[in-house]
């Protein structure tokens, strides 16, 4: 996938050497002791009408924004985020409530320092959320993709650069407005101690995230019908955007470095720029918001260096499967109820904090190579549970990775009792 992007990258303008150095600094400043890691976890929930279990949207009465509007004393009035006139995001002390494109309410949580800290702030979001959309009538599920609605029945809610990556991603790859209105993910943030370290749970990560997926695989439907799809959120994003999405590419080459990501992410077309945080440009874009298919970061923001916002928007315009930030994003995995996501934060410890085990997964994987996982990962999609990623039979990855207890049979048995019975 990535020769498509070397095709077309020197047509572009160089990444400013002042851009360049700023997520070089950005990513140093991520750096931490092992006492001091955490990790952060976001879930995407599903609404749907408790009737039929269609898709509930933000724009209808009774809806997403109802919601939010219903919620928002729970957090902090300063927190509020308002765009086109709208209310589309919430905030509190270890909180963070946003919205998906198409009315996915995203519940994001941390930074925690231990396993058993997720769950009591887990349950006081949907504590609050589930009364509240209940009173609605709806309620919020954890799948991977809509049971009932399609995408294209589902409006997308009034945030600025939703409107502008539909209309790219629903021309160069063949998922981008399904998995925009209708997917849901979860999302596992984790620390480093340098840039070595960063690399090497990068590439563990990315190699044995699809196999994990396989185990916590959540998305039994897809436009209303069976999913059939082994991993239909590896599916998606794989046929979306070559140049933002899947592997980094280099990722496994000997001379990796965070220098190569960053120049990897400059280089490429922004697709969507913020610039509500840069104030050269509040004449010339009062609105603060600009299409940029074409066009990377050196061509949009002013000749200095970045600052944190706009950092962490260009950084958001990438969607590999493991994404650098001043921290590390797994991003493989559906959307997971209560009890899965907190088991996967307990694999994410076991395997990434643990330095017996990093150690362990490191040596395993010397001399991976990105075709390889490119081998895993379509060996896994065709194949399921009869895969054998990197040479070895699910069930020996089971062991090997401390999935025991996970699924490892067919999609259909992911269904909850309460939706969809067909």
């Amino acid at each position: 996938m990535s020769i498509n992007r070397v095709n077309y990258a020197h047509l572009l303008t160089k990444p400013n050497p002042k851009h360049l150095d700023s997520l070089m600094r950005f990513f140093d400043s991520g750096k931490l002791q092992p006492s001091e890691f955490g990790y952060g976890v976001e879930i995407e929930h599903l609404p749907v009408h408790n009737g039929d279990d269609s898709a509930v949207t933000y724009w209808e009465p009774n809806g997403i924004e109802t919601l939010l509007k219903r919620l928002s004393p729970f957090y902090d009035k300063e927190g509020e985020y308002w765009e086109n006139g709208h209310l589309v995001g919430l905030n509190r002390d270890k909180v963070n409530v946003s919205l998906e494109p198409g009315g996915q309410v995203e519940c994001s949580i941390g930074i925690f320092h231990a396993p058993d800290d997720f769950n009591a702030t887990y349950e006081s979001f949907r504590g609050q959320v589930d009364h509240i959309a209940d009173e609605l009538g709806f309620r919020l599920v954890n799948y991977g993709y809509q049971p009932v609605t399609s995408f294209s029945d589902i409006p997308l809610n009034p945030k600025f650069r939703y409107e502008a990556m539909n209309r790219y991603l629903g021309r160069i790859g063949s998922y981008g407005p399904m998995m925009m209105r209708c997917s849901a993910s979860t999302q596992v943030s984790i620390d480093y101690t340098d840039e070595g370290d960063s690399i090497r749970k990068m590439r563990v990560g990315t190699a044995i995230g699809p196999i994990i997926a396989w185990f916590l695989r959540n998305a039994p439907y897809f436009e209303g019908r069976e999913n059939p799809y082994p991993l239909l959120r590896q599916r998606m994003w794989d046929f979306m955007d070559p140049q933002r999405t899947g592997i980094m590419p280099g990722l496994y080459s000997p001379n990796f470095s965070w220098e190569t990501y960053a120049v990897d992410v400059l280089s490429t077309p922004l697709l969507f720029a913020d610039l509500t945080h840069t104030p050269e440009k509040k004449d010339s874009v009062p609105d603060g918001h600009v299409i940029a298919w074409h066009e990377n970061a050196a061509e949009i923001y002013p000749d200095r260096a970045l600052n944190q916002y706009e950092i962490n928007h260009v950084l958001s315009m990438h969607f590999n499967d493991v994404r650098m930030k001043n921290f590390l994003e797994f991003r493989h995995w559906d959307s997971l109820p209560e009890d899965r996501a907190r088991r996967l934060v307990d694999i994410m410890f076991s395997l990434y904090y643990n330095a017996e085990n990093l150690g362990r997964l490191t040596s395993y994987f010397d001399g991976l190579t990105q075709l390889d996982v490119e081998a895993a990962k379509s060996a896994i999609q065709a194949n399921g549970a009869e895969a054998t990623p990197y040479g070895q039979p699910m069930e020996f990855w089971q062991e090997f990775l401390g999935l025991e207890g996970l699924l490892s049979d067919t999609p259909g048995d992911q269904r909850h009792p309460d939706v969809f019975q067909a």
